[in-house]
């Protein structure tokens, strides 16, 4: 595993909102370059970019239709590869999105795939042999290529699937997993890696990665080896590289599959939802982090094995939020925004913060849907840096923008945040900064409980040599110091907590970390 990861605290970019040096209205390379100061700022030292490779745009770009090609809204190879290197100057790394599992159907190599006459790249693609009936209850387009047969789809129609072959072939149209023809695509794929490694890119975040072996078996046997196969030959080469999927399996992914990390996504009723999307289940919303919400016992339940099953085989990935999920402000307001991510940043793993985020951006509710957003538009808006043109994020006029900034008087922005001691961004900013200077709040190590209210709200966490207090609740709370784990000092307080004749006291919505002496 890389040297650089156990410390990472990633920065989710979506390019197209980020920051716009041209004019266009549309984010690009070189708007994240200017930025890395700001993103160093707040502390995190990696980032993940969306896709940012040439394309339709039917599918905001994970529609690919040139691997090694930066789209030309973007900017240029050469301006990517200058990010890279003021990056690594700046003593950050970089990873990009990496789609393997289907491409846009303006791809050449699904170009080639369509035509009649056998060529290369014939089964780059799944392809049935008729031009009717069904492809096993899978998507499927048919009648719009010259060649014989239906092709499977992914996702949306734009998105030919690419040929890993099958777990356990029942057609002739079906290739194995270890067939000339999948193992053709897996070493194309391989080849689009070695190609950004080369650049100077530090890994990859890997989209839908359980997805690639058609009809897998529930462990995703046939998939996993395919990675284990993948990713074994990268490091070969790139010891430092890292490796992070879209799996929410960490099991499977880190302990089967061989990723360096996993993300713990938002899925309705699992752990991570119920500590701050809990709402989404469409019930009264007990996200733990609401200040009447519920205890923390059924995160704990969910979290706690797949925690101890991943020990020494990579890290889970808190996100607080992403491009497909709403934004926290959707769900809790600035206090408890403050409290979720603190709580995020101080678990075991690799944590990723999304852009705006760190300023409590809204979640735009009701927008038109762009590049195949739909409900995932209203959190992909410009990042807001100050109350300039278009809050800092482009000097175009306003209906040249990619999407339209918040137009609320009061949309927060990173200025206005920026040095307010108590501000959202300066919160985490003391966070992100004790998190860095202790080794043993970083991806590494454990999580236990060492004592919990009956209601379940106030909680002690031991991680190391340090006792994390949290307190979501309005009122206060009282928790006694455990027995084993005294004298504690005092290190770091979002709210007030104070220690008296062995018991900690908690104020409302509170989070505080005690050293033990």
């Amino acid at each position: 595993m890389s040297s650089w990861l156990k410390s990472a605290i990633f920065y989710e970019i979506y390019p197209q909102s980020f920051q716009d040096t041209n004019g266009d209205g549309i984010g690009d390379i070189p708007g994240i370059t200017r930025r890395l100061p700001d993103i160093r700022h707040l502390g995190a030292n990696a980032l993940w970019i969306n896709p940012c490779f040439d394309s339709p745009f039917k599918d905001a770009g994970y529609d690919v239709r040139d691997y090694k090609k930066v789209a030309p809204r973007y900017g240029t190879n050469d301006d990517l590869k200058a990010l890279f290197v003021a990056a690594h100057e700046a003593g950050m790394h970089v990873i990009l999105d990496l789609v393997p599992g289907h491409t846009s159907e303006e791809h050449p190599w699904f170009l080639a795939s369509c035509q009649p006459d056998k060529n290369e790249f014939s089964e780059r693609y799944i392809w049935s042999d008729t031009w009717l009936g069904n492809m096993e209850g899978r998507p499927f387009i048919a009648g719009e290529a010259p060649r014989f047969g239906m092709y499977m789809l992914n996702f949306f129609k734009c998105q030919p699937a690419l040929n890993y072959g099958f777990a356990h072939p029942t057609h002739a149209w079906q290739h194995a997993a270890d067939s000339p023809e999948a193992l053709a695509t897996r070493a194309a794929m391989e080849d689009v890696c070695r190609f950004w490694l080369e650049a100077g890119c530090d890994g990859f975040r890997v989209d839908m990665a359980a997805s690639l072996v058609k009809d897998d078996d529930d462990e995703k046997s046939y998939t996993c080896a395919l990675w284990r196969d993948l990713l074994g030959r990268l490091r070969k080469d790139f010891p430092e590289a890292v490796f992070v999927s879209e799996w929410s399996d960490p099991e499977r992914a880190l302990a089967s599959a061989g990723f360096d990390a996993d993300f713990y996504l938002d899925h309705v009723g699992n752990g991570y939802n119920y500590l701050v999307r809990d709402g989404e289940s469409g019930e009264k919303d007990l996200s733990y982090f609401r200040k009447d919400g519920g205890g923390l016992q059924p995160f704990l339940t969910d979290y706690l094995p797949k925690l101890t099953a991943t020990q020494g085989k990579g890290y889970i990935s808190f996100i607080s939020g992403n491009h497909d999920t709403p934004r926290l402000a959707r769900c809790l307001d600035p206090a408890e925004q403050a409290l979720a991510m603190a709580f995020l940043l101080l678990m075991p793993g690799v944590p990723f913060i999304y852009y705006g985020d760190e300023i409590g951006m809204r979640y735009i509710e009701n927008m038109p849907t762009k590049e195949g957003g739909y409900t995932r538009t209203g959190t992909r808006t410009p990042m807001q840096w100050d109350r300039g043109t278009n809050l800092g994020f482009s000097d175009a006029p306003a209906d040249r923008l990619y999407l339209p900034v918040d137009p609320s008087p009061d949309a927060p922005v990173l200025s206005e945040q920026r040095g307010d001691a108590d501000s959202l961004y300066e919160t985490l900013r003391r966070v992100t900064a004790f998190r860095n200077a202790n080794p043993e709040l970083q991806a590494d190590g454990t999580l236990s409980v060492a004592e919990m209210a009956a209601d379940g709200r106030a909680v002690l966490l031991c991680r190391g040599h340090f006792v994390i207090a949290v307190n979501p609740d309005a009122g206060k709370a009282l928790l006694a110091a455990p027995d084993g784990l005294a004298p504690l000092q005092p290190a770091f307080a979002i709210g007030e907590a104070s220690l008296s004749g062995g018991f900690l006291q908690l104020g409302p919505q509170s989070l505080s970390l005690w050293e033990i002496a």
